[in-house]
């Protein structure tokens, strides 16, 4: 009897339930996770006034990431449940007596693992560095334009590290009158600059003041004397000092993964090692969806179902993903160290899945 409509059947029985736990079980992760780490930005969106569509542009810019990092915990844990639950409702007994092998049981829940896969490359590859680097430009844009929304008269305003702005009045088009500037970027002279009038600007690299009619006094660190150095026009950048001296900085985690294989000769070894570490878990990550499934099946198909101690084998499943996952953060870790271990990073997301699939779907020789 042809089988293949009923396997068919079967495969698609499986697999909706797969996809349907995978896509409920990521989603509610990721709002959590989203939700944990959007606190941090709701003290700046309520103290400046910004509108909820920042906070939510803002931060769903990480969402990539997120999802990138947990969807190979995700996809093991819905398989090890899906199946230990078929397997405690006797249902892959059932399917087992109908002829189905270990492969043909374990082909739904390996065609979800290698579309998590493709899903991970293209989260690792494409979407994650360019959504880190538009939320790196996107929130120092906001906290540069803060202090245009800050100054207000009458009130000394914190806009930058060691920038404190008073003026006395503030008009149309962003005209200032009497201004007070502490400026402390450079601890071993910090100056104090005062103007009659001036314009607050917001520029490519932030937001600056054109200053007219003022002085600017500072004290002479050899001297101890005040020296005072009067000015018909200046500007000052009131921007992030880190971000305005170093305006084309690209951390690892937005660089391309050809850039990453080629480190920057700028760098110091140990930035080239993590740059080179970041290449290789973004090639690995999503292989080890496929490592962490066979774990899941190997733990959920191997053996005969026990109404008692039925936990034992999903627990040790759970325990030896996690094991995994701290392994290759500490690999990773030493990888950075010594570039000539870089190959363990491969290792060690290839070979229990090997070892895993092995014991699954190789049968051993009858004795």
């Amino acid at each position: 009897m042809d089988r293949r409509p009923h396997l068919t059947r079967i495969d698609r029985y499986i697999f909706g339930q797969l996809l349907i736990a995978l896509v409920l079980v990521t989603v509610g992760l990721v709002a959590l996770i989203w939700l944990t780490q959007s606190l941090r930005f709701i003290q700046i969106i309520v103290n400046h006034g910004l509108s909820p569509v920042v906070f939510i542009k803002l931060t769903s810019l990480l969402v990539p990431s997120f999802v990138a990092t947990i969807l190979p915990i995700t996809c093991f844990i819905v398989v090890l449940f899906i199946y230990t639950r078929l397997n405690g409702d006797r249902e892959i007994t059932a399917m087992r007596a109908s002829g189905l092998s270990d492969l043909a049981l374990a082909r739904p829940a390996l065609a979800l693992a290698l579309a998590a896969t493709l899903a991970g490359y293209a989260l690792n590859l494409v979407l994650v560095p360019a959504s880190l680097g538009s939320f790196r430009s996107y929130q120092y844009e906001i906290r540069n334009q803060i202090a245009a929304f800050l100054l207000e008269p009458g009130v000394f305003t914190p806009v930058a590290d060691h920038i404190t702005v008073y003026v006395q009045s503030r008009g149309a088009n962003d005209s200032l009158g009497g201004i007070l500037i502490e400026d402390g970027r450079d601890p071993a002279a910090p100056a104090t600059i005062l103007a009659t009038s001036g314009q607050l600007l917001l520029s490519p690299q932030g937001p600056v003041v054109v200053l007219e009619n003022g002085s600017r006094e500072q004290i002479d660190p050899k001297t101890g004397r005040l020296d005072v150095l009067t000015f018909q026009r200046n500007v000052l950048s009131l921007a992030q000092p880190a971000k305005a001296a170093l305006p084309d900085m690209v951390d690892s985690a937005e660089a391309g993964l050809a850039a990453l294989m080629h480190p920057p000769a700028s760098l110091s070894p140990g930035e080239q090692g993590k740059w080179l570490v970041e290449a290789q878990r973004r090639l690995t990550a999503p292989l080890s969806t496929l490592s962490f499934t066979l774990i899941g099946l190997l733990a959920a198909l191997r053996g005969v179902f026990r109404r008692n101690g039925g936990l034992l084998r999903p627990v040790g499943a759970v325990v030896a993903v996690t094991l995994l996952v701290a392994l290759s953060l500490g690999v990773g870790n030493l990888a950075a160290r010594n570039t000539a271990l870089l190959p363990l990073i491969w290792a060690m997301v290839l070979v229990p899945g090997l070892v895993a699939g092995a014991m699954l779907f190789v049968r051993r020789a009858p004795q």
